[in-house]
């Protein structure tokens, strides 16, 4: 196959070394401009008949780069010769030549998205044939490891299951209660745990709970996060799916209704009744071994307690789940919001790394509710985690480069480097920025920014407010920061270049708090970087 990339002076070198060892006939034609993204498609019309009018019939393919704005469909139909975006860096150059005859290229879309997209595609595709494989799933749950929870096959076997927590769903207005679990399930949850509130009862009002969030869950599992028998014994009665949880101190008093019921447990190992609570590994699982026993003739998946950082101890906790899982075949529980939820940090690494622990463990579930600013998203972070260990552990290899991905606030790759400034711009004059002396305000008025943060991304938007003489006349609405300002400038809603600006700035931060669920303040940096 013939290919030919064009490109700009500044990327040439490195479009040449990207496409040396191509098993492909490859021509890389240098355009006259510095910057490749500048191109059009006239002008690389005009390039190609300029120079390669007597090879066009020659030609199999051309790839034009991935970062010029319009379609390349111009040039497909001006030259009869089928035409694409090639990658955004020409460090891809390589990979997209590899896959040349593999993947349907776009004229509109650069070939590293699509290859990208195809990648998402095929791992998603995995897990869902992989869950829905009825004959797969029969034969794997004959195994200790894996249990059913409802009608969702839980253990070792199988992804790894997201169990979001409403905490203190009693003290929940029904409104509230049904917002919170239709944002969990939008977020990927595979469960949905009642909280209930320690040290207090509020049995009678599971019934009421459980209705409630029954037809908002659809088939998913629902589970109650309590240790008192009363409250366990009513939810139990009411068709609860899964109680969390059992130990020494409450077994005695709820075990016939779960036997009778057919209830599954996390089992605790600890006394709380007593304020029993193992902390070294063997402790812990001579604690769980004795409960085990205690309650032959349930299902039941152990919980070894997943300490936060610098407290009991979080080594000890993972060690106690690894001596757990290399002496026994059963499913285990991990608490991932115990650790999330107490400490400074953003919780998209953190919930990453204990996914992988978990899998390395055998975890069938992570649990994790969603109670502080740092930890927003986290339901939607361990699902995507979650697939990701899934896609690892059966390709047998590290979670990387697998389809899909975390990377939420850096990139995977660096860009390649080159020299953007040509040697005529390279000695120009330089200055540095200023603020204006004073505010001057805008004839045409004057705006107020906010976002309004929805059950899931696709639900969120960024308001802009029109004020004239302090009164409100007029919102702008939308997800994207583009079509809010060009609505502003159709509009006539903004007159001094400095208030455009501005504008175009404010925005810009708003829609980057709405992907991201940072708080937006109009006028306040999103981000605070620590100074040392």
């Amino acid at each position: 196959m013939k290919v030919l990339i064009i490109t700009g002076n500044l990327a040439y070198p490195g479009v040449k070394d990207a496409v040396k060892n191509s098993k492909e006939n490859v021509l890389v034609h240098l355009a006259d401009t510095q910057i490749a993204a500048f191109l059009t498609p006239s002008k690389i019309i005009k390039e190609i008949k300029n120079n390669f009018k007597d090879e066009l019939d020659e030609l199999d393919i051309i790839l034009v780069p991935g970062l010029i704005r319009k379609s390349a469909n111009e040039i497909t139909k001006e030259l009869k010769i089928p035409t694409f975006k090639g990658p955004t860096d020409f460090a891809d150059l390589g990979m997209v030549l590899d896959l040349i005859e593999k993947i349907e290229l776009s004229e509109s879309k650069p070939a590293d998205k699509l290859i990208e997209e195809e990648k998402r595609k095929q791992a998603l595709k995995f897990i869902e044939d992989f869950d829905n494989d009825k004959k797969i799933r029969e034969e794997l749950l004959k195994k200790p490891n894996n249990i059913l929870v409802k009608n969702l096959p839980v253990g070792e076997d199988f992804p790894m299951r997201v169990l979001a927590e409403i905490a203190n769903a009693p003290s929940l207005s029904n409104e509230e209660l049904i917002k919170k679990c239709e944002y969990f399930i939008s977020s990927g949850a595979d469960m949905i745990d009642i909280g209930m509130a320690a040290g207090e009862d509020y049995s009678d009002k599971i019934p009421d709970l459980i209705n409630t969030l029954r037809p908002i869950i659809g088939d998913r599992p629902l589970s109650i996060d309590t240790l008192n028998p009363k409250e366990i014994i009513t939810a139990v009665e009411c068709g609860i799916d899964l109680v969390l949880s059992l130990d020494l101190g409450n077994y005695h008093e709820v075990l016939p209704y779960l036997k009778k019921h057919n209830v599954p447990a996390v089992l605790l190992p600890t006394n709380f009744s007593k304020g029993k609570s193992p902390h070294a590994p063997h402790e812990r699982v001579e604690a769980m071994e004795e409960l085990i026993k205690k309650c032959e003739g349930i299902e039941f998946i152990a919980d070894l307690i997943l300490d936060p950082v610098n407290s009991s101890s979080i080594v000890d906790s993972i060690s106690a789940c690894n001596e757990f899982h290399n002496k026994y075949p059963y499913p285990i529980f991990f608490g991932v919001g115990n650790v999330s939820e107490l400490m400074d940090t953003d919780s998209t690494g953190v919930n990453m790394l204990l996914a992988g622990i978990g899998m390395e463990l055998g975890t069938c579930i992570l649990f994790t509710p969603e109670e502080s600013g740092k930890t927003h998203r986290s339901v939607y972070e361990l699902a995507i985690a979650s697939k990701m260990m899934f896609l690892a552990k059966n390709r047998s290899s590290i979670p990387k480069d697998l389809g899909i991905n975390l990377v939420m606030f850096k990139d995977k790759h660096k860009l390649s480097k080159y020299d953007e400034l040509d040697e005529n711009s390279k000695n120009v004059k330089l200055d540095n920025g200023e603020e204006f002396e004073r505010f001057v305000l805008d004839p045409a008025g004057s705006f107020k920014i906010r976002v309004e943060h929805g059950t899931s991304l696709d639900e969120s938007k960024i308001v802009a407010t029109h004020f004239k003489k302090l009164k409100a006349d007029i919102s702008i609405e939308g997800r994207y920061s583009k079509e809010i300002y060009e609505k502003i400038i159709k509009l006539g809603l903004v007159s001094r270049l400095e208030h455009a600006a501005y504008l175009g700035s404010e925005l810009q931060k708003a829609e980057i708090a709405m992907i991201s669920g940072k708080n937006y303040v109009q006028d306040f940096e999103l981000f605070n970087q620590l100074k040392l």
